[in-house]
């Protein structure tokens, strides 16, 4: 399945593709305040970033780029894998790229709309996420999105200099539950 165009008061979402490859993007990569928790690493080169790209259109994947409306920016990604639709779960992840963009509520409107193409679209009946618990202002998020704890799992990844727990947290489709 393929990421659909979305659309919210601000934002669009469009699926992630080659004409996503920019300097900016490359930027955010090897940033390490963006990655800071990520599984991703430093030292991204332009090629890297192509053959990324190049392979997620190759791929039935719901992965997004997340856009202004005001002025075509491409500020993050957002993406819904896997989705095991026999088990009505799948696994979120979001990447706000522009710092500059940072707080203004972009990552939550972003989210809610791609959680509602979830739940009324795909029928999923949770979506699942990790996150590292230190990753304060996305624990936040999550929660705000009414997302919960389900487990943490101790010491999991190498973060920032030391090890941490990272927190397994998932949301329910109130609509089925």
């Amino acid at each position: 399945m393929k990421a659909p165009k979305l659309k919210t008061n601000r934002l669009y979402l469009v699926p992630l593709s080659t004409s996503h490859l920019s300097d900016d993007y490359l930027k955010w990569l090897n940033n390490p305040i963006v990655v800071k928790y990520l599984e991703t690493y430093s030292d991204y080169t332009i090629e890297m970033l192509r053959s990324f790209l190049i392979d997620i259109e190759k791929k039935e994947i719901l992965f997004w780029a997340i856009h202004l409306q005001s002025n075509n920016k491409h500020i993050g990604n957002i993406k819904i894998d896997p989705v095991v639709l026999k088990h009505g779960i799948c696994e979120y992840g979001i990447l706000m790229g522009s710092m500059s963009e940072w707080g203004k509520g972009y990552a939550k409107e972003a989210s809610n709309v791609v959680i509602d193409y979830c739940f009324s679209f795909l029928n999923i009946r949770k979506i699942n996420l990790g996150v590292v618990e230190e990753n304060h202002s996305a624990v936040a998020l999550y929660k705000s999105l009414g997302f919960g704890i389900e487990g943490i799992y101790k010491k999991h990844g190498y973060y920032d200099g030391k090890y941490c727990n990272v927190l397994r947290m998932s949301l329910f489709n109130t609509k089925i539950y």
